[in-house]
């Protein structure tokens, strides 16, 4: 069976979007909860596939079913934190936020957000990994739902149209719907490992400059 049997059997688009927005949305909002989805690339994914459907605003369905999805996960999360904090025995959920938030990124996101609050809740859905430190910190300075979701709005709109338009690349450089979302997904985790990667050879960097500069004193 050739690859062009397979996408003739598939569905018509309107079983398509009857399953698949549902689909995106629960992804969404359950790797906003628990981030084992790589929810990234699940959007640039349903770009993909939307950008090849001959509805005008699949797309367009797409970012908005994504941002909210996310949008609901992220105060849904930030509601069970808060239960933790103004609890004497915390909570499991404020356990695993802390756990996914390492030390020196959480000291870092508490300064930011000292003086830019807004910008630092937008870049924390932007950068990988970024955004559980910054949740931890309003959190922990007890910042209040409204004020919270009030930031957090327009950073899952800049995370939807981020993950969105890299999906729209990727589906416009080739033909075939698969190729595209091989493209995008690629570039979604290239995107997604650099920062990590980064991060890691700064910390093996700093040890080695230690140990130089001890020699030179001795």
């Amino acid at each position: 069976m050739t690859l062009q049997d397979v996408v003739g059997q598939l569905p018509p688009e309107s079983t398509q979007q009857a399953v698949g927005y549902p689909t995106l949305f629960l992804l969404v909002a359950l790797g906003a909860l628990v981030p084992v989805v790589p929810t990234g690339a699940v959007v640039s994914t349903a770009a993909v596939v939307a950008l090849h459907q001959t509805a005008p605003l699949s797309v367009f369905f797409v970012f908005v079913v994504a941002a909210s999805a996310a949008f609901l996960g992220d105060i849904t999360l930030y509601w069970l934190g808060r239960r933790g904090v103004g609890s004497r025995n915390g909570s499991t959920w404020l356990e695993a936020l802390r756990a996914r938030a390492a030390p020196d990124r959480l000291e870092q996101a508490q300064r930011k957000l000292d003086d830019h609050s807004g910008t630092v809740l937008v870049l924390s859905r932007l950068v990988p990994a970024g955004r559980i430190p910054v949740m931890l910190a309003c959190l922990m300075a007890r910042m209040p739902m409204a004020r919270f979701a009030r930031g957090d709005a327009p950073a899952c709109l800049a995370w939807a149209a981020t993950y969105g338009v890299i999906g729209i690349l990727g589906g416009s450089l080739f033909d075939e719907p698969w190729e595209g979302v091989l493209a995008a997904v690629g570039l979604t985790l290239v995107l997604s490992g650099v920062p990590a990667l980064w991060r890691r050879l700064r910390r093996w960097r700093r040890p080695r400059r230690r140990r130089s500069s001890g020699g030179q004193h001795a």
